[in-house]
């Protein structure tokens, strides 16, 4: 403990700002002592309890590479922050490896949260990295990682495509280490495939190779893997020798890791064996090992497995088990560990004939699941509109590549489009046949299918009102531009013509695609306390462009100070639309003010947006918050959609707002938005 504690300190003295002569004389010491304690296991986390160090100038990639195994386990936030900080490091020093090494590690740390898809992005591109600089070892090492991405999916073909592939690289150089590991994780896959004679094979190849390397975190897996084999075989001697052989030599604070798991794996197969004391005994041992070193998903393996131990003829300590494994990965934020925690407690209940407790836990299980989905559908649209952005900006460079390919263009335009409707219509199918199964369990089928038909109904409503006329003006327009007789200044107005076109449309999928997660999934609220002028003035900015090209003037008058309770993202959506509709309806050299107004007595909150626009007919204004209300053009001729007032009222109300319009023809209009000023039980 001494020396550890030593260590530890030469290390915070090594980051600080200020280095004197003592600091100087311990700085090899501190290295040296960061690399022997962080040596991986399987996982790659070190032993050695550290206290948090700041982030100073002067650090490494390996100093980084070090804290990010160490709080990979212990706390997955403070493991990012480095990756990020490391990333940033690499990057402004142009070190391709040490890019593509921390973005190994970055996947690693979204494996352990089952965050799959990302993980995956973060090591193709470290591969392409490795590949490009010719590092054949790096390269076979993200291959291998790719792999495990795909086994922990359930893609077994994939996962067997990838491994195959990391021991052709492996083997192209001579790689033993790479030759082994492949062959180690090919076993793996016939493990979980439940095929073990042809993974003894390939497992005991490995062995083979591994017996002429030095000793290291995988021989213990292969260990580990033998025990699992023989264990499903029901050859428990067997299982047993390969178990304690393997705990034996992974009594090394570097090999805790992996020394929990084969105790909890040796903890399972006397459970098989019938010696349910024995079991208990080594996986509350296991238990024991796993809280020492923080190790959280050690941790969750162990609890999980004590509960399986039990569920049979003890339930309720079963839960109990479960329960502690579900706050523990609620706090660490692993939601694939905590949709698998919710799968067992439904089932144990469900066994207790606890129908109604069972299909309460199912359902948050469900709710868990369809988050992911939606969170990376959200993502790629997210990425979808910044791709858009960035070619926006570029278009005038490259106006005469895309007159040289407008053929491509045209199949790209209508291939977006059509993206865009598939995946409109695969929320629909997806969430319709759920609604479906889910009511006839429930006894509700006929109340939940009329409900999806509605959706369905007022969704393809949208989709041919607001999407069909631009479609066929797209490619309307298209046609027109392969006509080689146009001149040129015809040529410039069709494009201009197009870009207008092909921003309304994929303004209206944007709100589409809003408005159909809303139906389906109804809004999901993040209220906070945030001062909304920045907000305001970040939205005038946005549509400075638009003000600009018709010399509309556009005053923020909100007070700095002011305050509201909402959600920070439904407020900036209502700002934003509210101000590109008071653009949009205001003629050239109009002008457009946002004003606020607090009201302690009523805990209320208004904004006003008013224009100088065209105004509003009164027997217009009753419909203008209705879905089947139709937009008109701007001034400009501004393309809309109908879908932005809707959803701006749907999001007022959910955060306890009200909205109204005042406006008269050719007066302009002003539209009113009351919101919560602190959070109260009843605020109006």
């Amino acid at each position: 403990m001494i020396i550890l504690s030593f260590l530890s300190l030469c290390w915070l003295m090594l980051h600080n700002k200020k280095y004197n002569n003592a600091n100087q004389l311990f700085l090899g010491l501190a290295v040296l002592s960061a690399l022997l304690f962080s040596l991986p296991n399987l996982f790659g986390e070190p032993y050695t309890v550290v206290q948090p160090v700041k982030t100073n100038t002067g650090k490494k990639i390996s100093d980084y590479e070090a804290l990010i195994k160490y709080y990979r386990y212990y706390k997955p936030d403070s493991a990012i922050y480095y990756a990020k900080k490391a990333l940033a490091l690499a990057e402004s020093n142009k070190d391709s490896s040490g890019i593509a090494l921390i973005l190994n590690q970055s996947g690693m740390i979204d494996d352990n949260l089952g965050k799959f898809d990302e993980s995956r992005q973060k090591y193709l591109r470290a591969a392409s990295i490795y590949k490009t600089i010719g590092l054949k070892k790096g390269e076979a090492t993200e291959t291998i990682r790719l792999g495990v991405v795909e086994l922990r999916k359930g893609n077994y073909d994939k996962a067997t495509a990838y491994f195959l592939q990391a021991l052709n690289l492996s083997e192209l150089i001579g790689y033993k280490p790479g030759i082994m590991e492949a062959y180690l994780t090919l076993a793996e896959v016939y493990i979980a495939r439940k095929q073990y004679d042809i993974a003894l094979v390939y497992l005991k190849t490995a062995e083979k190779i591994d017996s002429s390397l030095p000793f290291s975190n995988l021989s213990l897996n292969i260990f580990s893997n033998f025990g699992v084999i023989y264990r499903e075989k029901g050859d428990y001697k067997k299982a047993i020798s390969y178990l304690e052989k393997g705990i034996n030599l992974s009594n090394e604070p570097q090999y805790q890791g992996l020394n929990i798991s084969l105790t909890n794996n040796l903890a399972s197969v006397y459970a098989r064996a019938g010696n349910k004391n024995r079991s208990v005994s080594l996986q509350k041992e296991a238990l024991a090992k796993a809280r020492k070193i923080q190790n959280y998903l050690r941790e969750y393996q162990v609890l999980t497995s004590l509960a399986e131990t039990y569920a049979a003829k003890d339930p309720s300590t079963a839960i109990s088990y479960l329960q502690l494994a579900l706050t523990l990965v609620r706090e660490k934020g692993a939601r694939k560990q905590e949709i698998e925690v919710l799968q067992h407690l439904g089932d144990i209940y469900k066994k207790l004939n606890n129908y109604k407790k069972a299909l309460s836990i199912r359902e948050q299980g469900y709710a868990l699941t369809d988050s992911f989905f939606y969170k990376g559908m959200s993502k790629q649209i997210s990425n979808l509109q910044t791709e858009y952005e960035l070619g926006k900006s570029k278009a005038r460079e490259q106006e005469l590549k895309y007159l040289n390919n407008r053929q491509s263009l045209e199949g790209k335009i209508i291939t977006s489009i059509m993206i865009g409707v598939i995946i409109l219509l695969f929320i629909m199918i997806v969430y319709y046949f759920r609604t479906r199964e889910l009511n006839r369990l429930l006894n509700k089928a006929n109340a939940g299918l009329k409900e999806s038909n509605e959706i369905k109904d007022k969704l393809f409503s949208v989709l041919g009102h607001d999407l069909r006329s631009p479609i066929a003006s797209v490619i309307n327009l298209l046609y027109m531009l392969n006509d080689e007789d146009l001149a040129e200044a015809e040529k410039e107005e069709l494009i201009n013509k197009l870009a207008v076109n092909c921003n309304a449309s994929l303004e209206t999928l944007n709100q589409l695609l809003k408005w159909g997660e809303m139906q389906i999934k109804g809004l999901r609220l993040n209220q906070t306390t945030f001062y909304p002028y920045e907000i305001i003035q970040r939205n005038i900015v946005l549509l400075s462009a638009n003000a600009e090209g018709k010399s509309i003037s556009v005053k923020n008058l909100a007070e700095e100070s002011t305050t509201v309770f909402a959600d920070q993202d439904h407020f900036d959506f209502i700002l934003r639309n509210l101000l590109s509709n008071a653009i949009k309806f205001t003629p050239a050299g109009g002008a457009v003010t946002i004003s606020s107004a607090v009201n302690e007595t009523d805990n209320a909150v208004t904004f006003v947006v008013k224009d100088t626009g065209i105004g509003i007919d009164k027997d217009q204004i009753g419909s203008i918050f209705a879905l089947n209300h139709i937009s008109t053009n701007g001034t400009n001729n501004e393309k809309g959609t109908s879908l932005g007032l809707v959803m701006c009222k749907e999001f007022i109300e959910a955060n306890r707002g009200a909205i109204e319009v005042k406006s008269e023809p050719n007066n302009g209009s002003e539209f009113i938005v009351t919101l919560q000023h602190s959070p109260r039980d009843n605020p109006f």
